[in-house]
Formats: structure tokens, sequence, C-alpha cells
């Protein structure tokens, strides 16, 4: 039997499966394609890591380490949807709550001391930020607005925020003393393995790391941030936002980058509250309060303080003084200092760029906004699009065109998969990383405090990510811009590269272009204003931000993106799209019985793995599956059954039943296997003959407070029954 992999994972997301499950179980079973599911949630993971602290009924195994497996092998076929990134906050919150749930998991130790403390942290450690992402994405990234989707968007364009030329926002980076300014790159002439050491200036000698393996060919980058910089570029940026009478906000990704990132933004809680930490800073530090966890997280813990009240005031006082933070929810005084998760960069500019270049602010109303992005890596792309929304206005969905994207990441390409290999200097001296034979392949002089890291990127995966994107320009016949700087190290080495491989292929008539990445995306937003498609093929960490950006100025969401990742090894990863407003959706289900997620992402990605099983399986009734699917997603489209924003229309779980009502339509009416329309004809005639006792049973129960049983974990039962209220759809599926 052919076999798809159907991921549980967070929040929104995993509430919409216990809905849209059943459905998937059902049809796929008629084309004798078995689903199966495995938990990747947070929660899972977590548990996954102590199983010597489970009972046997609680026992939960590592789905994500056979998965990794699974991603290396030809039959692989995985529908993966959004699961949390965990900031430090989060994980306690999930542990928090599995305690709750009579799971013995130990504290999060914030500075362990103890053997027993340091495997308790190494333990959560692989469980932290991107986790899961570089195990399952063993292969380069393919990420485009469908057709059906592209036409939807401009017959009911989203709404964009009016540009004005005299808006004060823009977007303010380092520059020097950053990770793009002292990068180092070199390619690896054979296998083996290196080593990263600390020599200090005073003669001490750490090793930071005994041993990362690396092949033949591959690129290896090294980079460091300095602190002292960082906090003198900080200050001064807080300064210039309070004289021009802007939003300060930062724009960082402290959950992908768990570990670089979250430094960073302590910083800037440090430097925004200088002369609180200069007086109060032992005392903090004494209760295990971290600024790298976020001011939240800080003033929750200063209840046990006994001049707690003090130094909540001074806190207080740092706020009334300070320059005027942008909010993430006004109402609640919650700023963008308050949760290293809540402003992840990919997803706040895009907002920001889409809402007039403003943000909120603690009066409730939108404002200009100094944007700061401290490492000016991609910075640039950001400050390109607002001067260009100055000079030209709002973009207009219902004209502009599309920039899908090639994204190198498999195999934990570049910063992504730097987490292991990411340090504070311990002291004053230099960071090398070694050959096995004791010389030197990369070096940094570095300070106490700065932030150094290494990447990796294998030969293997740059080569699939020309082929890629030959492959992609060949069958859409739009210009390829390669997102390559050769004034950054990193990227200068990987252009030679691509102009290597570039000659293994026969390019006759296509348009490949490479551009640094402000070039590049002044060529591309050009394009986009005139109605015209460009290919942006990038890097990991542009891939992440661009799949953003586009698609929310395009689609007002990056949710219904198509993202298909073809493994190197002949298997097939299919991503649902971004979850970063699930947290909100969960708690309006939890509050009135709605939940507004949307899931085309799911509907995208499960036509593309029933296409993938079909080829892979010689499977003609998955290869009916996916073109009816897709049939149906355009129907579903047409008819704007999407979620709604209120209590008393359809949400998540009436979506689900139009898509099968479409769906099950479409199967009847096909005529390429008889047998098969039958089955469907007297499903599609019971959600049809259903739809106004279906839509009531759906409706009926919103608007009352319900218990899914957990946030994190939810319990199966009441979740189930929560997003399947419907005894006639339950029915007319279970005939099926």
């Amino acid at each position: 039997m052919s076999k798809i992999i159907y991921t549980l994972t967070d929040e929104a997301p995993r509430l919409a499966t216990y809905s849209f499950l059943p459905i998937i179980e059902a049809y796929a079973a008629k084309a004798g394609v078995d689903v199966e599911t495995r938990d990747i949630s947070l929660a899972g993971r977590i548990l996954a890591q102590f199983p010597d602290r489970l009972t046997a009924e609680q026992f939960t195994p590592d789905a994500l380490a056979e998965l990794g497996e699974l991603a290396e092998e030809p039959e692989g076929n995985i529908i993966k949807l959004p699961n949390i990134s965990a900031s430090v906050p989060q994980l306690k919150a999930a542990i928090a709550e599995l305690r709750s749930q009579g799971f013995d998991l130990p504290d999060y130790p914030d500075e362990p001391s103890t053997d027993d403390e340091k495997d308790v942290r190494a333990r959560y450690d692989r469980v932290k930020g991107s986790a899961v992402n570089p195990v399952l994405r063993q292969g380069n990234s393919d990420r485009r607005a469908p057709a059906s989707v592209k036409a939807y968007a401009k017959k009911h364009p989203h709404r964009m925020g009016a540009w004005s030329s005299d808006s004060k926002t823009e977007v303010v980076t380092m520059g020097v003393d950053d990770f793009r300014s002292s990068e180092k790159s070199t390619i690896v002439p054979s296998d083996g393995t290196v080593s990263i050491e600390f020599f200090g200036d005073d003669g001490t000698h750490t090793v930071l790391r005994p041993s990362v393996a690396v092949k033949e060919g591959e690129v290896i980058d090294a980079t460091a941030m300095r602190v002292g910089p960082l906090r003198e570029f900080l200050k001064a940026q807080m300064a210039a936002a309070q004289e021009k009478g802007v939003l300060f906000s930062v724009h960082l990704k402290a959950t992908m980058m768990k570990v670089s990132d979250p430094i960073i933004f302590g910083h800037v809680i440090r430097a925004y509250f200088d002369d609180v930490f200069e007086k109060y800073g032992a005392d903090l530090a004494a209760a295990g309060l971290n600024p790298n966890d976020g001011l939240g997280a800080i003033l929750s813990g200063l209840d046990a303080l006994p001049n707690g009240a003090e130094i909540r005031a001074a806190f207080d006082e740092g706020l009334k003084t300070g320059p005027e933070l942008a909010m993430v929810d006004s109402d609640k005084g919650i700023t963008n200092l308050h949760v290293p998760s809540d402003v992840i960069v990919d997803a706040s500019m895009p907002a920001m760029i889409r809402t007039s270049g403003h943000m909120w602010g603690a009066d409730g109303q939108e404002h200009d906004t100094l944007a700061v992005i401290p490492d000016s890596s991609y910075a640039g792309i950001y400050q390109a699009t607002i001067a260009d929304c100055k000079a030209n206005g709002a973009f207009d969905p219902t004209t502009m065109g599309t920039v899908p994207n090639v994204g190198l990441m498999a195999q934990a390409a570049e910063e992504y998969g730097s987490h292991d290999k990411t340090f504070q200097a311990p002291g004053t001296g230099e960071i090398r990383v070694l050959a096995a034979d004791g010389s030197t392949l990369l070096e940094h002089q570095v300070q106490t405090g700065d932030i150094w890291r290494m990447c990796q990127t294998k030969d293997a995966a740059i080569r699939d990510w020309v082929k890629l994107a030959v492959t992609r320009a060949r069958a859409t016949g739009a210009p390829a811009v390669f997102w390559l700087d050769e004034t950054r190290a990193h990227d200068a080495t990987l252009i030679g590269l691509v102009k290597q491989y570039l000659g293994d292929y026969d390019t006759d008539g296509l348009t490949l272009e490479i551009l640094s990445p402000v070039e590049a995306i002044e060529y591309s937003l050009e394009r986009i204003r005139r109605g015209e498609d460009t290919i942006s093929v990038t890097g990991n960490v542009l891939r992440d931000y661009l799949t953003d950006l586009f698609p929310i100025m395009e689609l007002g969401t990056s949710a219904k993106m198509l993202s298909i990742v073809p493994l190197l090894n002949g298997g097939g990863l299919f991503e649902t799209g971004a979850g970063g407003s699930a947290p909100k959706h969960v708690q309006q289900l939890v509050n009135e019985d709605y939940l507004r997620w949307d899931s085309l992402g799911e509907f995208l990605a499960l036509a593309a793995s029933f296409e993938h099983l079909a080829v892979s399986t010689d499977n003609a009734r998955a290869q009916i599956l996916a073109d009816t699917l897709d049939r149906a997603t355009a129907t579903f489209l047409d008819e704007n059954k999407s979620p709604s924003r209120s209590v008393g229309s359809i949400d998540n779980r009436g979506s689900h039943y139009y898509l099968a009502l479409y769906w099950a339509q479409e199967l009847a009416a096909q005529s390429a296997d008889s047998s098969l329309a039958a089955d469907f004809a007297s499903l599609a005639a019971a959600l049809s003959d259903g739809e106004e006792t279906i839509t009531a049973e759906l409706i009926a129960p919103q608007g009352h407070p319900v218990d899914i049983g957990g946030y994190y974990r939810p319990d199966d039962a009441k979740a189930s029954a929560v997003m399947r209220p419907s005894a006639t759809l339950n029915e007319a599926l279970a005939a099926l």
C-alpha cells in the first residue's frame, strides 16, 4: 500500500488536523493510500527526549528522528505542517503544562552546573528553535503561489495600506562589526573533521567543539558579531527613534537562530533599560531572570524578589522615558521587547510594509517605525522595499507579478544549521576552525561575549540547488536570479560554484542572473509592478524571508504558498505554509469555539503529495485524487469558503466540509475510473443534500469557551469532539 506521513504539530494547525485528517484518511483509502501520523509537536519532541522519566503508558517515540531517516529514503512522502520553533519562554511554558498533565519532566536549567543539569539542558536544547526543519529538509525548496491562488488574489485583492513619500519609516543595520562584515569562507579540500577552539590572549585554551564532520567540496564559513559595537549601535538607534518621534522596534529570528538571536535580543533589552540593569542587574541574575528570555519573563518573575516592586517601578520608568516601543498587543501592554518569539523578522517586516510602514504604538494607533535589524546580511532587502513603496506607493495585488523561490536549504545549509556551532567568546583572543592536522582554516579575533558561529553548506546541496533553479526557469520561462553578493565571503564562494555548475546544463534561451540581494530585490520589485514574474534563487535565510515577504504582498498571507521539497534521494516533503498567526487562532477557539485558521496550505500540499505518490508508486488513483483535489481547491476559492473572521459564520471546520464536498463532486464527475466515481457519487450527494444541516451543526456550538485539554498537548478526545461537531458530516465520511 502507498503511504503518506501526515505530521501532527502545534497550535492552530494541530487543531485543524482533528477536523481535516478524517477527510484525508477516508478519501485516500479509496486509492489504496495509507495515511499515517507522526507527532513532531513541541510537546512530543520534549517527551521523546526523556524516555527514562516516563511510564510505559506515557512513552513517546522520537518521531522526528524516524522521519529524518525516512526523508533520506526514496519512498519518503511527508506532509509537514507548521510547528513551534521554540524560544526558551515557550519551552518553559510547554514543560510546565506537561508537568501539570502528570509527566515527570525536570525544570529547564538556565545555568547548568552539575553533570545531571548539563545532561538535562542538552536534551532540551535539542528541542529548541529550528529543531524540526534541518532534520526533515533533506532537499532544496521550491515555493510558489499556485495559479488558482494567484488568480483568486487578483479577483479578490486583500487590503494594502497607502504609502506616503514623507514616511519616516526606515530600516537601520550595523553594516560593520556584524555577521556579514566579519564573515570568512573556504571550501573543504577532503572528507574529515574540523574542530572549533578558543585561544585566549592570557594563554588559556578551550575546545568549543572537538569534532565537526566535513565533506570534500563543502563550503564552511565563520563569522562574529562584536557585542561592544552592537550595544553602541543599539543605544544610538534608540536615541534616533526618540529624536525622530517614531516607534522603536527590533526584528530578529530568535526561533530559528535559537542561539545567536536570543543573545542579541537580550542586548537590546539591556541597552533599552541600561540604568535598570546597572542598578539591579545582579539581583536579576541571582534570581535567574535573563533578558535573553524577554522583558515579559523578567516582569513575571519580579514578585518572587524582595525588592521586586522597586525593580518593576524602575522598568516602568524606563518605558516612560525611553523611545516609544512598537507593540505586539497595545491593549495588554505587550511590547516589542516582551517575548523574543513575538516579533519574527520574516513575518513582522512584511506586515509592516503591508500596513503603510506602520506598527502599533501603546496608544493603539499606527505610527512610523524605526525597524532595527542588527545584522546587515539581509536587512537591505527590506529597506529597498520600503524605498520602493515611498517612491511608487503600495503594491496592487490585482496586477502585480509573482516571485517564486528556489531555496538552498538541504542538509542544514547555511545559517540555519549553525546552532551547534555558535558560541559566546569566553574571553579575549582568537576562535579558530582547525583541520585535523592542526592547520587553521578560519579564525577571528574576539572579545569576551562576542557571538561567533560557523556554518556548513554541502556541495551536493549546492549542485541540486543549481539544478532546481535551471529546472524551474525552463518550466516557467521566467528569469531566475541568484541572490548572491560578491562582496560577502560566503556568497563570493557560492558565485564561483554556481558559475561552474551552470555549465553542466543547457541554459540556451534561459535568463539566469547573479545579483546582490539589494540589486535582486530592486530588479524583482520593478518587474512585479509591471505584472511580470521573477524566480528568486536564494540561500536558506533569504528563502525564509522572501517566501513571507512576497506572498504577504501578493496574497495577503504566506499560508497560501505551495511548498515542495524534492528530497535528494527521491522522496518528497510537502510543507503547508506559515504558522505565525497560530497562537491568536488558538486563543479565539478556546474563548469562542471558533477557529479562523486557513487550511488552504494543507489542501495544496496534499494534492502535491498525491501527485508525487502517483509517479513514484505508479498509482493511477492517487493521480486522480491529486487532479480532482486541485479542481476542488479552485472551486473552494471561487466560492470563497475560506474561514471568515467572526463567530456565526463558517470557520476552519466549515471550510473542510466545503472542500470535502467539492472534492467528492469532482471525483464523482471524473471519467478516468468509473468505480472510483461510483464510490464518491453517494458521498457527494450526501454532503450536498446535507449542506444546511451540516453547516448548522458546525456553527451551532460557536460563541462559547471550550476545553481542549492543553495548549501544547491537547487532549485528543476533547479536541476531536470540539473540531468534529457535525454528526451528519461524520456519518457521511464513515459511510464512505
